[in-house]
């Protein structure tokens, strides 16, 4: 910065001393090379009378003697050699052309420079959100495995012969508490003409809270031979069912709470859904209908 000032100051000091000077030396100059020419003076010859013989004009000097034209040629200027201003401006100038260069050189290697390191940041950034997502999915992972699990198994009564016990165990790592439960009975021809989604009705709260630690059952449904029959609106159909010619599912939900999840994340659901078959002699209640039907969130 400093040399490019003083190039600059001398640039302006040379323009200031040699801006009169060159003025009045062009001036004189021009005035010492211009030559006025004289004016010629002409005069048009007289034409000839009538009977008069026509001579051509002698050049003697005479008065009635056709002058031509003096061209007068002006010499170049001579150009006059370079004074030490000129000199100083010209190196002036040459100065801050390659100082502009420079800069412009310098420019565009800071912003290649600055290119990469934007390049390099979104990499790193692309590579810190792939890193951050790992984490998270890691943290949910373990979250997932902390918490309660409740699944549903169906028992055989000890004590009641063909009857059997919708059972709901905690297979997770911390309590769960039950806050509500649902159950619908259907009876379709297949189970893909159960209704999609399926339909629950609203759920009811149980009696008393109940609370499941790790490894924890609780009795959900209870369902007997007997009841078999009360499922059916008619006779015809419960002898369908009987012959297997229509299909009976029992079907709920669990909805529990996890007492160590934030509170927008301890509600979850477990989904259930049973086939009841009804045979001669014996009947059975097996784990049964389409995956939406026996689902956990």
């Amino acid at each position: 910065m400093g040399f490019r000032g003083s190039a600059l100051f001398a640039m302006l000091l040379a323009i200031a001393q040699a801006s009169v000077p060159a003025c009045g030396q062009t001036t004189d100059a021009y005035r010492a090379n211009r030559q006025t020419p004289p004016p010629a003076a002409s005069s048009r010859p007289v034409p000839p009378t009538a009977g008069s013989p026509t001579a051509p004009a002698e050049s003697n000097g005479g008065a009635g003697e056709e002058q031509k034209p003096i061209i007068v040629t002006l010499p170049a200027p001579a150009s006059a050699p370079w004074s030490w201003h000129d000199r100083i401006l010209w190196a002036a100038c040459v100065v801050v052309a390659m100082e502009s260069l420079a800069g412009i050189w310098l420019a565009l290697s800071a912003l290649k420079r600055i290119e990469r390191q934007i390049v390099c940041a979104e990499s790193a950034a692309a590579a810190a959100a792939v890193s951050a997502e790992a984490a998270f999915l890691s943290a949910q992972t373990i979250v997932d495995a902390e918490r309660p699990w409740l699944v549903i198994t169906v028992e055989p009564s000890p004590r009641i012969e063909n009857s059997f016990t919708v059972m709901a165990t905690n297979r997770g790592r911390t309590p769960a508490t039950i806050v509500a439960t649902a159950e619908k009975i259907k009876i379709v021809v297949d189970e893909t003409l159960l209704p999609t989604p399926p339909e629950y009705g609203e759920p009811g709260a149980p009696r008393a809270p109940i609370i499941l630690l790790p490894g924890e059952s609780t009795p959900i449904k209870s369902f007997s031979r007997e009841e078999g029959k009360g499922i059916c609106e008619t006779e015809e159909t419960f002898t369908r069912v009987a012959n297997w010619e229509e299909k009976a599912f029992i079907y709920g939900k669990i909805i529990y709470r996890d007492l160590i999840a934030p509170r927008d994340k301890q509600l979850h659901e477990t989904a259930w859904c049973c086939w009841y078959i009804h045979g001669r002699n014996k009947s059975g209640l097996v784990i049964a209908g389409p995956p939406d039907y026996n689902s956990h969130t």
